[in-house]
């Protein structure tokens, strides 16, 4: 299941040819799935080892990870079947929208869908949604930058062809042996919300927060400036139908903005301060002071 062989000038014209997937008792593995769920993974047990700051139970992490989970996967598939209307709207179409094995998931719907999930649940068991979106938010970053190197195993998410040192060459097409180098715009975007991340952690631990939601606030500012800026750079955007307007693009930004308003206004008032991780949740067991 090769995809063709991938170059980096800067390593001294490595060359490497990552098999998409392999195959199971005649069942198709695909790494791209395997990335994505090693993601979710780490994501769950970092929100689990932090859960005491946020006020959360072990229970409540079980529960929001399966919601969000849930939602992420529904949310990112919808969301790339609303862009592409002619390959899943229409006679005999509708049926594609179901046949997630053959790709097409777009993370911002998975971030919608997964937070409104958590809302539904968040309410249904009386809890404060804005602490769990704080809690939550490292975790996306982990999810966000482990899982753009699927996109690197599927040979996507690529930017334009450029002559930069660090440019990636991709052999198109396969077994041809010629190659078009261009931005490793997953590796872009995996490294910012890498660093995302660090910064978010080093926030969480040696500042207090002031007020519930503020590190939610801070994730969608430091990820939706790095989205539309990488997401300029990309061949295979998804389009606003009718527009030449790139829709995460645009939605990037917009939450950037609004979130930077929001910090703005926050910074400037008063707010009731943020949930104490001092004392552990009723029924929950366990120290995490060196988490």
């Amino acid at each position: 299941m090769s995809g063709g062989v991938i170059k980096f000038p800067l390593l001294g014209g490595a060359e490497i040819n990552p098999p998409r997937g392999f195959e199971v008792f005649g069942f198709t593995v695909y790494l791209y799935g395997l990335i994505i769920a090693l993601g979710f993974g780490l994501a769950a047990l970092y929100v689990y080892r932090r859960r005491e700051r946020f006020g959360l139970t072990r229970d409540n992490v079980l529960d929001i990870f399966i919601c969000a989970v849930a939602g992420g996967i529904v949310g990112a598939r919808l969301y790339y079947a609303a862009f592409n209307p002619s390959e899943y709207f229409g006679a005999g179409k509708w049926l594609n929208i179901f046949r997630f094995r053959e790709g097409g998931l777009a993370v911002f719907g998975g971030i919608i869908l997964s937070a409104a999930a958590v809302a539904v649940y968040s309410r249904a068991k009386k809890l404060r949604l804005a602490p769990i979106l704080d809690a939550g938010a490292p975790g996306l970053l982990i999810g966000q930058s482990i899982g753009r190197w699927g996109n690197f195993i599927n040979r996507e998410a690529f930017g334009s062809e450029t002559s930069l040192p660090w440019r990636m060459g991709i052999e198109s097409p396969p077994g041809s042996g010629n190659f078009v180098f261009v931005h490793p715009a997953f590796l872009y975007e995996s490294l910012w919300n890498a660093l995302g991340l660090l910064l978010l952690h080093v926030f969480s631990k040696k500042y207090k927060r002031r007020y519930d939601g503020q590190m939610f606030l801070l994730y969608a500012l430091w990820y939706g400036v790095g989205r539309a800026l990488i997401e300029g750079l990309r061949t295979d955007s998804l389009y606003i139908p009718g527009t030449p307007v790139r829709a995460s693009q645009a939605l990037a930004a917009a939450g950037a903005a609004v979130s930077c308003v929001i910090l703005a206004v926050k910074a400037a008032g008063r707010d009731k301060p943020a949930l104490s991780g001092g004392t552990p949740p009723e029924n929950d067991i366990g120290n995490e002071n060196s988490n």
